[in-house]
């Protein structure tokens, strides 16, 4: 699906409740929204759901035919913080330049031409890791550990989703947590920050290039971003590159009305999953 905000129709429904790309709980959003709608006789929307694919194809191709790179982000924050930046650098969306981050239980590391979202990271399997997830892993490895008898098919996918990251190495998914483990001293507790903050880094980098270095701003959002040590360390990696603009927290709710508004105003159609 392309971004912007879609009417919820019977087939879409149909696919969340049947036919999900991955177990979420966004699946559920246009069935409820439907419900809802039904009963109040109005039209029901989706805006900017994760499954926003405006990828590049060759951004699609990797070393195996096999497998193809999914595009799976948290869109509807990264479009949302997007706009607002272009809004503040007195921009059109639609006419910038934007490395886009979501840094929540999950991390998004996204790139944004002209209105679109041309390439990311998988949120939930790939990119860095994450209060909550492994993030990118050496392959060989990873087939080792799922081929020495001691985790089921179901635990390894705990391990990189729910149960790695932060988890994995410290115990908690909570930011605030860990760095008062590091204001007590807990030297381990700060190297696995650091690091988290240092792949964040890593991947602006790598959506820098694939802007060819034509970026307006950095653009940082999600609930992780109100935490100044680290958004402050990755400021420190990449600051080089463009201006950096925060905006903390994740106001998804916000960003669901006003992609509504902007099909009732007139300003966007409503697209037709079809």
């Amino acid at each position: 699906m392309e971004g912007g905000t879609w009417s919820v129709n019977d087939r879409m429904v149909d696919d969340c409740i049947k036919r999900p790309m991955r177990q979420h709980p966004c699946n559920l959003g246009a069935p409820i929204a439907m419900e809802i709608a039904k009963a109040a006789g109005v039209r029901a929307f989706v805006v900017d759901p994760p499954c926003v694919d405006e990828f590049d194809e060759v951004a699609k191709i990797t070393g195996l035919p096999e497998i193809r790179r999914d595009s799976l982000a948290h869109a509807l924050n990264l479009k949302a913080i997007a706009r607002q930046a272009a809004r503040d650098l007195g921009r059109r969306y639609e006419d910038s330049n934007l490395v886009v981050v979501h840094l929540g239980g999950g991390i998004s590391v996204s790139a944004h031409r002209h209105g679109r979202m041309v390439d990311s990271n998988d949120a939930t399997a790939a990119g860095p890791f994450a209060p909550e997830r492994a993030g990118d892993l050496p392959t060989v490895a990873l087939v080792n550990l799922c081929f020495s008898g001691t985790y089921t098919r179901k635990e390894i996918l705990g391990m990189l989703v729910g149960k790695g990251g932060l988890v994995a190495h410290l115990g908690t998914n909570s930011a605030i947590e860990v760095e008062k483990r590091i204001r007590l001293g807990d030297t381990n507790a700060e190297m696995v920050y650091r690091a988290m903050a240092y792949q964040v880094a890593k991947w602006i980098g790598s959506m820098a290039v694939v802007l060819d270095g034509n970026v307006d701003a950095i653009v940082i959002g999600g609930g992780l971003a109100h935490s100044n040590l680290f958004v402050g360390w990755v400021k420190e990696k990449v600051r080089f590159l463009a201006p950096v603009m925060v905006y903390p927290g994740s106001d998804e709710m916000r960003a669901l009305v006003y992609g509504a508004l902007r099909v009732l105003r007139g300003e966007e159609t409503a697209k037709e999953y079809t």
